[in-house]
């Protein structure tokens, strides 16, 4: 069982006031840490937890800088055996059909069954990367997954919908699938594994060592176009009605009425 699995480098804002930088169109990062996509590391946890049960091998693509070879390498020291991580300012990370193109191109050519992915990304919110790269691959996919059982050829999975609604699905593979969170729980990585990451392959590759046209993949070639950040402003309407019970529900009622709610 050869299983690929995407992960993102992504910025912890929970403890930090998120700006928009004098651009407009890019948030400060500069007091910002970073570490690997929510979603993606339980992707990592079921890649993992599939090559110990079934055999074959775990392997890692990220697109990002060099910064996120931490990242990486922690991956690979949670039972990942290689990783390659495409590294290049031309591509357009705003567009996730262009990133999936990317990720795309990176796999092709190389045996697979599986391809993990998040289902969503913590910085932009977007879930559309991995729906994208099976489109790109040619194979059959699944979303927000929080089950998976590999069979012979196949795997029977279990999907997320809204409103408490599950589905099962099964897909002929090679696949592509979205994990959710909570599907297992991600271990942490033990010091022997960090120390055998290191000496674990961590490939670097360009668009031009994938055979992608710069234009495939960057700004100019998106039919995305980022036109304006900005932080909501926050806007109170509340109104507080102060008197006696009776006078208070008069009042109250008068309000309903004129809104039309009554």
């Amino acid at each position: 069982m050869n299983t690929f699995v995407c992960i993102k480098r992504v910025p912890d804002t929970s403890e930090a006031e998120v700006k928009v930088d004098a651009s407009g169109k890019d948030v400060d990062s500069s007091k910002f840490s970073f570490d690997i996509n929510d979603a993606d590391n339980y992707a990592v946890e079921e890649a993992v937890l599939i090559k110990e049960a079934k055999g074959g091998t775990a392997k890692v693509i990220c697109a990002g800088p060099q910064d996120a070879d931490v990242m990486i390498r922690m991956a690979l020291a949670k039972g990942c055996d290689s990783a390659i991580r495409i590294d290049d300012p031309r591509i357009n990370v705003l567009d996730p059909l262009q990133v999936a193109k990317v990720l795309a191109a990176a796999i092709k050519g190389q045996e697979f069954d599986l391809v993990l992915t998040g289902c969503m990304a913590n910085d932009d919110g977007a879930m559309a990367v991995g729906v994208a790269l099976a489109e790109e691959l040619g194979v059959p996919h699944a979303a927000m997954v929080k089950k998976v059982e590999v069979g012979d050829g196949k795997i029977k999975v279990q999907r997320e919908l809204e409103g408490g609604i599950g589905e099962v699905v099964e897909l002929t593979l090679p696949a592509v699938v979205t994990i959710q969170t909570g599907i297992n729980e991600p271990r942490y990585a033990p010091i022997r594994g960090i120390r055998q990451a290191q000496k674990k392959e961590l490939k670097v590759v360009t668009i031009d060592d994938l055979g992608l046209d710069e234009n495939e993949v960057n700004e100019a070639g998106s039919l995305i176009e980022l036109q304006k950040l900005y932080i909501p402003e926050v806007v109170s309407n509340a109104e507080i009605i102060e008197g006696e019970p009776e006078e208070k529900a008069e009042i109250m009622a008068t309000k309903l009425v004129k809104g039309g709610l009554l």
